[in-house]
């Protein structure tokens, strides 16, 4: 069984960053997809960005040259930087990781089984 755990939220302002962590336990190889989703209250889940098991990544539009997504296979953690941040960045993020997720999927929740409880993230103007 997989586990997913975030860590790494907190309040900024606007213009700030942050990075988010997540550690999936349970593999016991690479060979699997993980990205990050956000949920603004009242907003539908977002797909922010994924990386597959080759190092494929995706992102949303609304993030491209803000946000970089990074993978360490060795300790099964994924992480989010996020730079420039705006309000309108203000959501729950959560991590989730599946396998066999293709790249034009990643940002497709319906794709994972595995996700995290969440983390925070304000972003004060």
């Amino acid at each position: 069984q997989v586990q997913v755990v975030e860590s790494g939220g907190g309040s900024v302002q606007a213009g700030g960053s942050l990075r988010l962590s997540c550690t999936a336990s349970g593999y016991t190889d690479s060979r699997y997809s993980m990205a990050w989703f956000r949920q603004a209250p009242g907003k539908e889940r977002e797909g922010v960005a994924g990386i597959d098991s080759d190092g494929g990544t995706s992102y949303a539009d609304s993030v491209k040259g803000r946000f970089t997504i990074s993978k360490d296979n060795a300790k099964h953690t994924l992480y989010l930087r996020l730079n420039s941040l705006k309000p309108e960045d203000t959501a729950m993020y959560s991590c989730a990781t599946d396998r066999a997720v293709l790249l034009f999927s990643l940002l497709n929740g319906d794709e994972y089984n595995y996700w995290g409880q969440g983390t925070q993230v304000t972003v004060s103007s």
